[in-house]
């Protein structure tokens, strides 16, 4: 018994699974906090404005009918519906009206993924061929190209080719269609590991190995440990199983009509695109998703350890980044990013961190999207072919900024760097030597002696006078922060950063005069013309 313990625990590490069955207790460090109490009211004050400009994107991309929602802090705090769910019976879209989702899916083969990561049974760095034995056969494009991995299939890195039309006509293969196909071979555009190319194809498979490791098909295994614990009743990969009267049709617009797009079953690329759902239910979803941040000590209480939902947010495959020209003053701005697992990560100039995925299949477009660091999240599904959703959610984001309130969490400090800015503030105010020595870490006086820090501060303080500490406290990260020093006649900046010891000293320390109308307000991301 104890033999099976060891080896189920190192398993565990070699999967990268960090957790242990007793978590060591957690550290000196406060979450990220938003600063407006009435940050809520003031995103709901731009509702009216978001409503018009989805009811003009239906008009006049001639969706028949579309569902939106709007999240603030994993809450849906209101869903708009638009037009039609089925066309010929006149019957409207309401929050329960299903839509497919197509490449949306992949979030959640990427969670199943994870979660037996987590639970030990697989490794991200396992080669593929070990759960799809047809793979072994694979003739690689180069003789130094790496073994395919399951984390190279996560990110799009896999270098298959991009295969966005041909996989949308793929869902209904069976399993032995599948297994065929990869026995006849695979072209690569690159080697495996090299670059960032979408592929279907790649995560049909990684489906196929969440039931090969689960001993499950795919859809049983995904409702019993994802959807079904987050109360996704309405969400499924077969259309046959959505209740007739909240079915979304799907359509084309062609000959200047709306012409019905027959449903592809579920079949073993569904995995890939597969997904059905309605606004209810993906707002869990993404609530879910958003819900693992900030990073912070509560209890776990979802079917996926928070640090494993970060994981799939973070970029693990980039993208060449581009500098566009947007709006009518074109403005610079900035796009760099990739692919998460199962979700495209990108930066802008006005957001540090924007998750997001889209979905397109004959007769049905989807987008979620939403910013981890400012608690806010958009989501749209629409029933005409690969509707496009990029300019609207745009629109509707910068509805929200204008109020105001679409602002970042800001970062805690913990309680050591409260303390050393406490006790370097009483330095600069009335230098002593004692105390000098006991918040520094060993390198700060061998970077600058002491004796010059000592006179550089009391030059400075025969220019501005008596000082005090100003506020507010401006905080990078939880051992990083600046303050401002209000004198007698003009005002100190302080910055400081904590060594990583423990207890934590001060490793980096600069004492600056600042001018009339210096703040501690960051740069911005991007130049602006």
């Amino acid at each position: 018994m104890r033999w099976t313990r060891v080896l189920t625990v190192t398993t565990a590490v070699l999967a990268g699974c960090t957790t242990t069955d007793a978590a060591p207790p957690p550290g000196d460090y406060a979450p990220a906090r938003f600063a407006d109490a009435e940050r809520s009211s003031k995103l709901l004050s731009a509702l009216p404005a978001i409503d018009s400009l989805f009811k003009a994107f239906a008009a006049s991309n001639k969706v028949p009918g579309i569902a939106y929602g709007i999240l603030i802090d994993g809450k849906l705090v209101h869903a708009g519906t638009v037009g039609l769910r089925d066309v010929a019976a006149s019957a409207p879209v309401d929050s329960a009206s299903v839509f497919r989702i197509a490449s949306m899916t992949k979030s959640f083969t990427a969670l199943s993924i994870l979660k037996l990561r987590d639970e030990g049974k697989l490794s991200l760095d396992d080669p593929a061929e070990r759960y799809i034995p047809e793979l072994a056969g694979l003739v690689y494009p180069t003789t130094d190209s790496p073994r395919l991995t399951i984390r190279h299939l996560l990110s799009h890195s896999e270098g298959f080719p991009e295969d966005n039309p041909w996989g949308d006509q793929q869902l209904n293969r069976t399993d032995d269609e599948m297994a065929a196909m990869i026995r006849s071979g695979i072209p690569f555009s690159n080697p495996p590991g090299l670059a960032y190319e979408y592929s279907n194809f790649g995560f049909a498979m990684l489906g196929r190995i969440v039931a090969r490791v689960s001993g499950q098909p795919y859809a049983t295994y995904l409702k019993a440990n994802i959807l079904d614990p987050l109360g996704m009743t309405s969400t499924t990969l077969e259309a046959a199983q959505v209740p007739a009267n909240r079915l979304a049709h799907g359509y084309r617009w062609e000959d200047e009509q709306w012409k019905d797009e027959p449903p592809l079953p579920d079949g073993a690329f569904g995995a890939m695109g597969g997904m059905l759902t309605s606004i209810d239910d993906l707002a869990r979803w993404v609530g879910f998703l958003m819900s693992a941040y900030p990073p912070r000590s509560d209890p776990e209480t979802g079917p996926v350890r928070r640090a494993s939902v970060r994981e799939m947010q973070e970029l693990w495959r980039s993208r060449p980044s581009r500098v566009t020209r947007t709006g009518p003053d074109s403005t610079i701005t900035l796009f760099s990013g990739g692919y998460g697992f199962g979700l495209r990560i990108t930066q802008n100039c006005d957001f540090g961190h924007v998750v997001a995925h889209t979905g397109g299949l004959p007769g049905y477009g989807s987008q979620m999207q939403w910013l981890p660091d400012h608690g806010v999240a958009i989501i749209a599904l629409g029933s005409l072919t690969y509707t496009s959703w990029g300019g609207v959610v745009t629109q509707a984001f910068e509805a929200l900024a204008r109020t105001g309130a679409l602002q970042p969490r800001e970062p805690s400090p913990s309680a050591a760097l409260t303390s050393a800015r406490d006790a370097v503030s009483r330095l600069v105010t009335h230098w002593d030597d004692q105390l000098a020595d006991s918040v520094a870490a060993m390198n700060l006086f061998l970077d600058e002696s002491k004796d010059r820090r000592q006179r550089a501060i009391a030059a400075l303080l025969t220019e501005v006078g008596p000082c005090r500490n100003e506020g507010p406290f401006a905080v990078e990260n939880a051992l990083r922060g600046q303050w401002m020093m209000a004198c007698d006649r003009g005002r100190l900046r302080v910055a400081i950063t904590l060594a990583p010891t423990m207890p934590p000293k001060v490793q980096y320390l600069n004492v600056t005069r600042a001018s009339p109308s210096e703040t501690l307000v960051p740069a911005p991301a991007c130049p602006r013309e």
